[in-house]
């Protein structure tokens, strides 16, 4: 199956079916879900006034988020350079978000790609403009935030926003992410958090911010998985301490 995949991801007329065949799927169960709302005063305060922000979600729930997403607000959302990249870039497309190539790297770690990505991220950002990330992506671990989206919020001093969604009838695969498939014909949840200020306070650590936007974004999924009827889906194990570099 593996195999198959990667093959599927090599072919770009492929790939642009697969993308086109994800964005009506999305549409199809955005209009057929009875959907209810929270906290959308928080990304409509920001969009009214065209001051940005950095939204923020797991990357086990990507699917249906870009129909919360207002069109006249242009948003740029950092995605993998591996295959999946391409499929999502195209499947982003239809809904009006842009796409920046990079990766979801550390701060700090020695890659180039995903440092230039950022870097373009907060430039968009100083231009009034949006960014996007998912920042447990693109491998993981599950539900545990990366810097990358605390760094870029400090660089252009804008707030980070979460949102999540859930569904009473879904199935959940069996992936690093548990990836959900919401059926269509269905009732569902959406949840934006309140504006997250990673950047005012100096004396925070970027781990400690980010463990703060990892912990808000949890219990955002939690209460809607509870809303739907589910057992909130679990974080990964937190993972172990990487080792001190030496001489």
């Amino acid at each position: 199956m593996a195999g198959l995949w990667k093959s599927i991801q090599r072919s770009k007329p492929v790939v642009r079916f697969a993308a086109d065949a994800i964005a009506l799927y999305v549409r199809l169960v955005h209009a057929t879900t009875r959907w209810e709302t929270r906290g959308a005063e928080h990304p409509n305060a920001y969009w009214s006034q065209n001051k940005p922000f950095i939204l923020t979600f797991w990357h086990g729930r990507l699917l249906m988020i870009p129909p919360t997403w207002r069109r006249d607000r242009t948003m740029h959302m950092l995605i993998s350079q591996h295959r999946d990249g391409e499929l999502i870039a195209r499947a982003m497309d239809p809904f009006g978000i842009g796409t920046v190539r990079g990766s979801g790297a550390k701060a700090g770690k020695k890659d180039k790609g995903g440092m230039a990505a950022l870097r373009l991220m907060v430039r968009q950002l100083k231009l009034n403009e949006y960014a996007g990330f998912t920042p447990d992506g693109p491998r993981g671990p599950r539900m545990r935030a990366n810097s990358g989206v605390v760094a870029a919020a400090r660089l252009a001093k804008v707030p980070v926003i979460p949102v999540t969604y859930a569904v009473t009838r879904c199935r959940v695969i069996n992936s690093w992410d548990r990836f959900i498939l919401p059926w269509p014909f269905n009732r569902g949840i959406y949840l934006w958090g309140e504006p997250i200020d990673v950047h005012s306070d100096e004396s925070e650590s970027l781990e400690d911010a980010t463990l703060r936007v990892e912990a808000v974004m949890n219990a955002l999924c939690a209460e809607a998985d509870t809303f739907c009827g589910h057992a909130p889906i679990e974080p990964a194990p937190v993972p172990a301490a990487e080792p001190e570099s030496r001489g």
